[in-house]
């Protein structure tokens, strides 16, 4: 069996391609930003401050990085979400607010895709463990086990005592399709606190467009190119103060007799989703929706995803789907280019 782990060279990649595209200054002059990059979260967290030199913001930045991840991990002992997890099905367990914000919201994104997105789903998480050294395909039987431990609707919340609680022994929460999105929006927040108006947020390939770039001018971010491995691209947008938020076949796998299994789990089969998209892209206002929302589009296919992205407000997407074609929503019509001659625009 392969295990693939390209997380660290396509986000160090992406870093590079953006540095390339933002770094003009007000006279046509190349900026230099300060920028910071460190592996956390279980992925590469990088920074880059276009219209500041001021270290302790970095600082400040990834001490919050830090904190958030020293609570929100389901792959570190003694987490927030690890005790919640130790004590589902026995009692509830208090949380600090960023970990009951992050939660709650995970539980709002669960029920507007009807489950297609569940943050409940750590028991198959963990069996698969896609992304780690363990990772596995797992047997039938050991999916089944797995399968009834998975619904948000059993998570209970106390707002008083900002608690939570699984209700059944063995449940798990896994707050990877939404931890960070919440931590780049709190990242954001950050930077505005400090009065910086110009920067560049990637966390693993969600990137937040922080403001405008120094000269004025949008931000354009290069579009993941779901089947290859060096950083290419299929489009770019135009864009400033947005999140993009990329879900695809490419970003972890596991590979045996000839058959790749990627990240992105079916709750309701237990197994990865199989349909033609190959890489689903969410540009909306804050970094959590775009999180949220990318794995749960991702599963529903082209035409209904087209379908539902229409029916939020606020919030675009970018379809690659396996036979390279190209489908977007009507919002960033304007705003997107497809620059790839591999692949065609189909909508």
């Amino acid at each position: 069996m392969k295990k693939h782990f390209k997380i660290l060279t396509s986000s160090l990649l992406l870093i590079f391609f953006l540095s390339i595209l933002t770094g003009c200054s007000k006279d046509n002059k190349v900026t230099e930003p300060i920028s910071r990059t460190e592996l956390m979260m279980g992925t590469v967290v990088s920074v880059s401050l276009y219209d500041s030199s001021d270290e302790k913001i970095l600082d400040k930045v990834f001490d919050k990085v830090k904190e958030l991840e020293n609570n929100l991990s389901i792959n570190e002992n003694g987490t927030l979400v690890d005790k919640i997890n130790e004590s589902a099905g026995v009692q509830p367990v208090k949380v600090d607010d960023d970990t009951y914000k992050v939660i709650k919201q995970g539980i709002e994104y669960s029920k507007i895709s009807n489950g297609f997105f569940d943050i409940t789903i750590g028991p198959l998480v963990k069996l698969w463990s896609i992304g780690l050294p363990e990772a596995k395909v797992p047997t039938q039987d050991e999916i089944n086990s797995k399968l009834p431990l998975i619904g948000f609707n059993d998570v209970e919340f106390n707002d008083d005592d900002k608690t939570v609680f699984l209700k059944r022994n063995g449940m798990m929460l896994d707050l990877g399709g939404v931890a960070k999105g919440f931590t780049a929006d709190v990242i954001s927040d950050i930077l505005t606190n400090e009065g910086v108006k110009s920067a560049i947020i990637d966390l693993g390939g969600n990137i937040f467009a922080h403001g405008e770039k120094v000269n004025g001018g949008n931000w354009n971010i290069g579009i993941q190119n779901p089947f290859s491995d060096r950083g290419d691209i299929v489009g770019t947008i135009t864009v400033k103060n947005k999140s993009i938020v990329t879900s695809g076949i490419y970003e972890r796998y596991i590979e045996k007799d000839g058959i790749k299994y990627h990240h992105i789990l079916n709750p309701k089969t237990g197994y990865p989703y199989d349909n033609e998209v190959a890489g689903l892209t969410i540009i909306s206002d804050t970094s959590t929706d775009g999180d949220g929302f990318s794995t749960s589009v991702f599963s529903m296919g082209v035409e209904k995803g087209i379908e539902f992205v229409h029916n939020l407000d606020g919030i675009d997407a970018i379809f690659v789907t396996k036979d390279n074609k190209v489908y977007i929503t009507d919002g960033i019509r304007d705003i997107f280019k497809l620059t790839n001659t591999d692949f065609t625009l189909a909508n």
